[in-house]
């Protein structure tokens, strides 16, 4: 894989669409990408709850919404894994973005996942509200409760149920992403750069 410090990664069930991405059975589109310039997360990684906290609002002001996000380290590096909903730019639905953003001070490369909704779409958010009923089944963003804007927070995007809506690309993006991560490697030069800090 030229273009990218990813040197490894398992990519079984996709087929090519270029040179750095690749489609699965689902629709769903892996895609890699290398940044020449300081990264711009919002935040320095440690500790984690502000960095959550300012990406969930970041990602309010664009419309969408951050479902889950944590950093954990690929293949020794910290990174950054953030889960987020956005509207289907060409019809009806949402796309679900998982993806894995690897900081250094002065570059960083991302691993990317679109999953989106194909024909009938929102079916999890109906058969979860009518069950749970709308007062419980809205819920503040878990990383900035006072967040309005964007998307808004649901018990349907719960991991607890994914094993319910097994197609769901929201399950789908999420187990792929677990899959993934563990067979990134990385092009030793890129992990000797200094690491990601915030400045200014």
């Amino acid at each position: 894989m030229t273009g990218t410090p990813i040197t490894q990664l398992d990519l079984s069930g996709f087929q090519p669409l270029d040179e750095l991405a690749w489609q699965d059975e689902h629709g769903i589109v892996l895609s890699l990408h290398f940044f020449d310039l300081p990264p711009d997360l919002p935040a320095p990684l440690d500790p984690v709850p502000p960095l959550r906290a300012a990406l969930a609002r970041h990602t309010a002001a664009a419309g969408a919404g951050l479902i889950d996000s944590d950093v954990e380290l690929v293949d020794g590096v910290p990174a950054v894994r953030q889960l987020v909903k956005i509207r289907h730019p060409q019809g009806h639905g949402q796309v679900f973005l998982a993806s894995c953003t690897i900081p250094r001070a002065t570059c960083s490369t991302v691993l990317k996942l679109q999953a989106p909704e194909h024909g009938a779409t929102g079916f999890r958010e109906a058969v979860l509200m009518d069950r749970l009923g709308p007062n419980d089944f809205f819920v503040p963003s878990p990383y900035a409760p006072d967040l309005t804007g964007g998307l808004p927070a649901h018990r349907a995007d719960d991991p607890r149920y994914d094993a319910e809506f097994p197609g769901h690309p929201l399950t789908l993006a999420r187990q792929l992403m677990r899959r993934l991560l563990p067979t990134v490697r990385l092009d030793p030069r890129f992990k000797a750069e200094p690491g990601f800090a915030v400045t200014g």
